[in-house]
């Protein structure tokens, strides 16, 4: 099928510098009671980094993607870059966040962080709920982390680097005890390696040839595999992550349907439509119309 357009509707915030420190790919939030910027409430928008961020007092109320999260104490949330983000109330905020961009995880000395389950997140978790352990230890590397933001000079990158790899170790075993997330066998890799190649392009590719292609295996190969270990064909896995993206847009914008089949690159408002209702059982319409009326 023909792709109109991939350029998503949803604003894409960037990661900026603050005053402590010109670093462009890695930052520090901290919020003593602070309350939310009234610019940002109710506005969708994406992130072009990741972001990590532990609730010590909250309340709030924030969607990340199509799950709606109150805010719990002395808990982590984390989203990745892509993933939609909305803040719903205006309520003080007390809270420590890391943010850092692909780029800082392709310096050498970060690679292997990009394999750590908390990062790849194939379970599409976004809360990790602590003990109170947990909270002590988390709090402790904060606090280096925060000492070591404020304290720029020749060391200060293989410190925060040395700091966030043991935080983020240590929350993948946090992660993969609470999204059960098993040890891979090769055919479970294929299937992720998949899952990832379709995070990447599903807005341009829609076929399973296409991603046997990317993977350098036949489509035959890829579909015995995907359906063996995940129960559903490998098309299902596509579609699931179209609908994904359809329901986003949906709730997220005022954008009309045709610009969204365009956005998914579907060249056919209607079959678009077709599409939605036959994997959904409703229209994006009625969709819309539905879960607006349920959250607001």
């Amino acid at each position: 099928m023909q792709v109109l357009s991939t350029k998503p509707k949803i604003p894409l915030y960037r990661l900026t510098p603050d005053g402590v420190s010109n670093n462009k790919h890695f930052r520090v939030y901290n919020f003593e009671g602070d309350f939310p910027e009234l610019s940002e409430l109710l506005v969708p928008h994406r992130k072009d980094h990741y972001l990590l961020v532990f609730i010590r007092k909250a309340g709030n109320r924030q969607w990340i993607d199509t799950t709606s999260y109150i805010l719990k104490d002395n808990t982590i949330y984390f989203s990745g870059p892509g993933q939609v983000i909305v803040k719903e109330e205006f309520k003080q905020l007390w809270s420590t966040g890391i943010a850092f961009t692909r780029e800082f995880l392709s310096l050498q000395e970060n690679a292997s962080l990009k394999k750590l389950p908390i990062i790849k997140n194939y379970q599409h978790g976004n809360e990790l709920l602590l003990t109170e352990t947990d909270v002590l230890y988390v709090e402790d590397v904060l606090d280096k982390i925060c000492k070591e933001y404020h304290q720029p000079g020749e060391w200060q990158q293989r410190m925060l680097t040395a700091y966030l790899t043991v935080l983020l170790t240590y929350l993948s075993r946090l992660y993969t005890a609470q999204y059960k997330d098993n040890k891979a066998s090769v055919d479970k890799l294929l299937v992720k390696q998949f899952q990832a190649k379709i995070d990447e392009h599903f807005y341009q590719f829609h076929e399973v040839s296409d991603y046997a292609s990317m993977l350098h295996i036949t489509a035959g190969h890829l579909s015995d595999v995907v359906k063996d270990q995940s129960g559903k064909p490998a098309i299902k896995h596509i579609h699931e992550r179209l609908i994904m993206e359809a329901r986003r847009l949906l709730f997220h914008t005022d954008n009309s349907l045709k610009e969204i089949s365009f956005d998914l690159g579907f060249s056919d408002a209607s079959y678009f439509n077709r599409f939605f209702k036959r994997e959904t059982g409703e229209t994006p319409a009625g969709y819309r119309t539905k879960i607006r009326e349920m959250y607001h």
